[in-house]
Parts: C-alpha cells; sequence; structure tokens
C-alpha cells in the first residue's frame, strides 16, 4: 500500500504539474529553427562582437505579441537553457530582445565565450518544443 501511495503522490506533484506546463505553453510550428548566422562556431574575434540571429518556420514578433508562430529571440552566454516551463531569466547571461531585434552588438571579456539563441513568446517563456540553436564557442581576442 506504501508504494502505491508513494507512486500517487509522484503522479499528482511531479508528473502532472510538468504536463500541464508544457500543454500551457505556446506551440512551436513543425521544423521551427532558430540559429546564429554570424559569427560561426570556432570563430575568433575582437569587440564589439556582432551576432547576427536568423529563424526559419516561425516569425519575430515584440515581446507582449500573442500571436500564433511568433517568438522573440533571447541570447544565452556562457550558460545552458533555463527551465523551459518558466520565463527566461533576465540577467548578465540571459539577453532579450524584446524589440523583435535580429542582430546584437556584444563587448565580452576577452576569452572562450558560449552563445546560443532560444526563441521565447510573448510572454518571455520558451514554446513546446522549445526552439534552440545549437550552441557555439568563440574566442574574442
Amino acid at each position: 500500500m506504501k508504494a502505491v501511495s508513494k507512486s500517487f503522490f509522484i503522479l499528482m506533484f511531479v508528473v502532472l504539474p510538468v504536463a500541464a506546463n508544457a500543454a500551457d505553453r505556446n506551440p512551436s510550428t513543425e521544423n521551427a529553427e532558430v540559429f546564429i548566422a554570424a559569427p560561426k562556431d570556432g570563430e575568433a574575434l575582437s569587440n564589439p562582437v556582432i551576432v547576427q540571429f536568423g529563424i526559419k518556420n516561425m516569425e519575430v514578433a515584440k515581446a507582449g505579441t500573442q500571436a500564433p508562430n511568433t517568438g522573440h529571440h533571447h541570447l544565452l552566454i556562457d550558460t545552458g537553457l533555463p527551465p523551459l516551463d518558466q520565463p527566461i531569466p533576465k540577467d548578465a547571461n540571459h539577453m532579450h530582445f524584446g524589440g523583435g531585434q535580429t542582430e546584437a552588438s556584444l563587448t565580452l571579456a576577452p576569452g572562450k565565450h558560449t552563445l546560443q539563441l532560444l526563441l521565447g513568446d510573448g510572454n518571455h517563456i520558451p514554446h513546446h518544443p522549445a526552439v534552440a540553436s545549437k550552441v557555439i564557442t568563440i574566442t574574442v581576442r
């Protein structure tokens, strides 16, 4: 009986809330993609670093826009993906481009850095499934 109670607890308080959160997220379109068009993976550059964002099979819209198949870019610097069922943090490692920008000029410390794009909906929450680019590594001289 204790095993059944424990299983019920796990189902009710761990599994179901995650499923509900995924259901509440805005859907991404089939084959949706974001990518870093520049710089290229492995590239060595000087400041300012110009990062160009690309998107396929969805549209860029300003933050607050609640339209299907839209979102705006978030650039993740030297960090992994945040929780995908919550708003994307806003700090030095999670840059928001809620104005619909498709390019950024960054000043980064010399050394290696990782960059990744993550598309967020009008409320800065990743779509379901999440639309994220591959991680690239650059070196700033």
